[in-house]
């Protein structure tokens, strides 16, 4: 992923809707939508809640190293 898709990743895990990801990276809501989109397809998921359980699990495979 991205540096970009993996901070849009990390904001969801976070439980933040596509509007609060975008104001916070100050990007437009559709842009978010479409790093979204893109994480998901990369990982193979089909929905927010997958994806904040990949963040969750590679956080702490990479904290255990």
């Amino acid at each position: 992923m991205t540096p970009r898709e993996t901070q849009v990743a990390r904001l969801v895990a976070e439980g933040m809707t596509n509007r609060e990801i975008a104001r916070a990276l100050g990007i437009a809501e559709w842009t978010a939508i479409n790093h979204l989109r893109k994480i998901m397809r990369k990982l193979d998921c089909s929905s927010r809640v997958q994806v904040a359980r990949w963040v969750t699990r590679e956080s702490a495979r990479t904290a255990g190293r």
